[in-house]
């Protein structure tokens, strides 16, 4: 009866986390979490929630039961292993922010309602497979980071050395300190008014400074940053090819080629034995002694 009883709770669990990870409830899912992000972008405006604050709010309140329900049904279906998803922790956070009272100190809580949205982040695969690869393109990211961090802090130094010496305002503004020509590098980077902002004025009063600034746009702005997109790119491909990968199944090097390679010969092999003992079975029952013949292999 208890054996009955502990397979009664295995196969009810089972249930309910195919229910709750299938398409029809994620489809609601995904449609309670836009209609939230409408509602949410709707209390925005003073006119509309004069009229239709209540409203908004029962909307509001309902879709976050509704969210709350969807967690409490996977964590019984998975149990311990819930926890073992970063996913579902994400979840989890962006809900029970949801829940905690904003009022007083706390009423900032109500902007972080927006982080709902988030939530079609776990919730759709694709959207899934772009944030999964962007995790793994993190430690060839951080290495260009720690290349662009370098080559900043030289530039630095040098346009300080280079134009901050100059007694014009605008140079001390813009080149005065590190961290001033830092912020300014970081402006020309961007290629945001560099030419006629930035660049042109300080060529008035340095002509060759050109022969710093292009340089230095060319290895920032078309070199290393292009680099954060071949990584995240190249990322996004391997997260690609696992997802197409069936699960539990490793992929194929030269060892497992030649493996296969010499199992199918083996094969061969007992195939040819087989036939070997077949057609000495078929002459010794051939009543004048001869072979019976066997078709080509």
């Amino acid at each position: 009866m208890r054996h009955q009883l502990v397979d009664t709770r295995t196969s009810l669990r089972e249930r309910v986390g195919r229910f709750i990870e299938g398409r029809r409830a994620t489809t609601v899912i995904t449609t309670l979490i836009l209609i939230n992000a409408v509602t949410l972008g709707l209390e925005t405006d003073a006119e509309i929630m004069a009229r239709h604050g209540a409203l908004l709010h029962i909307v509001d309140r309902a879709i976050l039961i509704v969210f709350t329900l969807e967690l409490l049904l996977k964590g019984y279906a998975h149990r311990l292993a819930f926890f073992r998803s970063g996913w579902n922790i994400f979840d989890l956070l962006i809900v029970g922010i949801a829940w905690l009272p904003a009022t007083g100190p706390l009423a900032i809580l109500r902007a972080l309602r927006i982080l709902r949205v988030l939530r079609l982040l776990s919730v759709v695969p694709q959207m899934r497979r772009v944030i999964t690869a962007i995790g793994h393109s993190i430690p060839g990211m951080t290495s260009v980071i720690g290349v662009l961090a370098v080559f900043f802090y030289v530039s630095a130094v040098l346009a300080t050395k280079l134009f901050g010496m100059h007694p014009d305002p605008q140079m001390q503004e813009w080149f005065g300190s590190i961290g001033a020509s830092a912020y300014t590098l970081f402006q020309v980077m961007t290629l945001e008014s560099w030419s006629m902002g930035i660049v042109r004025p300080t060529m008035e009063l340095y002509p060759l400074a050109w022969v710093f600034f292009v340089p230095f746009i060319v290895i920032t702005s078309f070199a290393v940053l292009n680099l954060f997109i071949g990584i995240i790119v190249d990322a996004m491909q391997t997260t690609q090819r696992d997802a197409k990968q069936p699960e539990n199944t490793p992929p194929l090097t030269p060892n497992h080629t030649q493996t296969v390679q010499a199992q199918f010969e083996r094969v061969e092999q007992e195939f040819a034995t087989l036939r070997t003992l077949l057609q000495a079975e078929s002459a010794a029952r051939d009543g004048s002694g001869r072979r019976a013949d066997l078709p080509p292999p």
